[in-house]
C-alpha cells in the first residue's frame, strides 16, 4: 500500500506557510509521521488569507495527517525536551533563514552530535550561503530571478503574475525527494545528512533546455515545438469561448487528428508556424470554434490525437478522470481535498489543531 510506504519513519517538521507543510504532508500520505513543531502562536498560515471555522485555508490544505506541539523555543527548556523528541526521528524539516536554527541551538551540527543518523532538510530561497541567503523572499521572487516567470509573458512581452505558487510547489517536491535519497543512503550507509534546499536553484535547474538554446541559436523562448510556435501544439478557443489544448507533436496523432476532420490536405503542415499568413493555422482556428467545449472534449475521447480541455478548478470534482481517479475528492466533513496518489490516500486525519500533541511534551512547556 502507498499509505504504509514511509510507516516507521518520524519527521519533526518546524516549517510554515507552504513549501515545507505541503512537503511534509506529502510524506504524511506515503506513512510518514509529522510532528509539526508551532510557535504558541501557530503557523502563520493558520491565521492569514481566507479561513474557514475561523483557520487559514492554506493551513487546513497542507497539514493533514500531522501532529501539532506549540512551544515556545526561546523559552528554558524547551530545546531540551524538542531534542528529545528528535534523538527519536528520523528527519528534520525547516524553513527559517539562514542561522535562525543555529541560535536555537536546534541546527544540524547540535542534533547531529545526539543523533549521527538524523537526516536535516533546509529548505531556504536562496541557499545557506552568499549575498542572497538573508534576504526575504517568497515563490515571485524565486520565479523571477530563475529565468522561469520571463518564460511566461502576455502578447506585449509582459512577464503574467501566476494564478499559483509554481516555485513553493517545486522546492517542496525537490525536497521530498531530497529527504527520500536521504532515508534511502541511510539505510545502505547507516549515515545521517544535512540538505539545503534552494527554491531559486531548484527552479533554475528547469531552465536547462532554454540555456541550452539560449547559446547555440540566441534564441530565448526554449523549444519550439513547446512555446506556441506550431499549430499542431497550441491552445485553442471553442464556439462558447471556453479553451482546448492540442498536443499533436508525434505525426501518427497529427494524421488521426486531420482524418477524423476530413482535412487531409493539412497533414502536411503540422510544423508549420502559428501566424495570420499561414492559411491552415486560420482555418484549424476556425475549426476550433465551430464546436463546443463538450463537444472537443468527446472528440477528444474519442480520437487518439492529444486533446485535452483546459479546466476551470471547480470544475475538476466532477469530471470523470477525476471521479474515475479519486484523486480529487470530498473528506468526512465534506470539505474538497486532493492527492497526488491515484486515490489510494484519503482521510489521512484532519489537519491538527494548535498544540493538539502536546503531551508528547513534558507538562512544563505546555501552552
Amino acid at each position: 500500500m502507498i499509505e504504509g510506504m514511509l510507516e516507521g519513519i518520524r519527521v519533526i517538521d518546524f516549517t510554515n506557510y507552504l513549501p515545507g507543510p505541503f512537503a511534509s504532508q506529502r510524506l504524511a500520505e506515503l506513512g510518514a509521521e509529522i510532528i509539526k513543531i508551532e510557535s504558541v502562536h501557530g503557523d502563520p498560515a493558520r491565521h492569514t488569507g481566507l479561513k474557514r471555522d475561523g483557520t487559514g485555508i492554506v493551513y487546513l490544505a497542507n497539514n493533514r495527517g500531522k501532529k501539532s506541539i506549540s512551544v515556545d523555543l526561546k523559552k528554558e527548556g524547551s530545546r531540551d525536551l524538542i531534542m528529545g523528541l528528535i534523538d527519536s526521528s528520523d528527519v528534520v524539516m525547516e524553513s527559517y533563514r539562514p542561522g535562525v536554527m543555529n541560535k536555537l541551538g536546534i541546527d544540524y551540527e547540535s542534533i547531529k552530535k545526539r543523533n549521527e543518523k538524523i537526516v536535516y532538510c533546509s529548505i531556504t530561497g536562496y541557499g545557506a550561503k552568499g549575498e542572497w541567503s538573508s534576504l526575504g523572499s517568497h515563490d515571485l521572487n524565486y520565479m523571477a530571478l530563475s529565468g522561469v516567470l520571463a518564460q511566461l509573458k502576455d502578447k506585449s512581452g509582459r512577464p503574467i503574475h501566476p494564478y499559483i505558487t509554481i516555485a513553493d510547489y517545486f522546492g517542496s517536491f525537490a525536497a521530498c525527494e531530497r529527504i527520500l535519497a536521504a532515508l534511502l543512503s541511510k539505510i545502505r550507509t547507516g549515515n545521517g545528512s544535512y540538505h539545503c534546499i534552494s527554491i531559486t536553484d531548484v527552479m533554475a535547474s528547469l531552465m536547462g533546455n532554454h540555456l541550452a538554446i539560449h547559446e547555440a541559436i540566441g534564441e530565448s523562448s526554449g523549444i519550439t515545438q513547446l512555446n506556441g510556435e506550431i499549430l499542431c501544439y497550441g491552445i485553442y478557443k471553442t464556439k462558447d469561448g471556453r479553451f482546448i489544448t492540442l498536443g499533436a507533436l508525434e505525426p501518427k496523432f497529427w494524421v488521426n487528428f486531420c482524418d477524423a476532420v476530413d482535412r487531409q490536405e493539412w497533414k502536411t503542415a503540422q510544423f508549420s508556424v502559428q501566424r495570420e499568413s499561414n492559411p491552415v493555422f486560420m482555418a484549424l482556428k476556425k475549426l476550433f470554434q465551430s464546436k463546443s467545449f463538450v463537444e472537443w472534449i468527446e472528440f477528444g475521447r474519442q480520437v487518439d490525437c492529444c486533446i485535452a480541455p483546459v479546466l476551470e478548478v471547480g470544475e475538476l470534482e466532477a469530471f470523470p478522470y477525476f471521479q474515475e481517479k479519486g484523486i480529487v475528492y470530498r473528506n468526512e466533513e465534506g470539505h474538497l481535498e486532493v492527492n497526488m496518489h491515484d486515490g489510494s490516500v484519503k482521510d489521512k486525519g484532519k489537519p491538527p489543531i494548535l498544540g493538539e500533541h502536546n503531551s508528547l511534551l513534558d507538562s512544563e512547556v505546555r501552552q
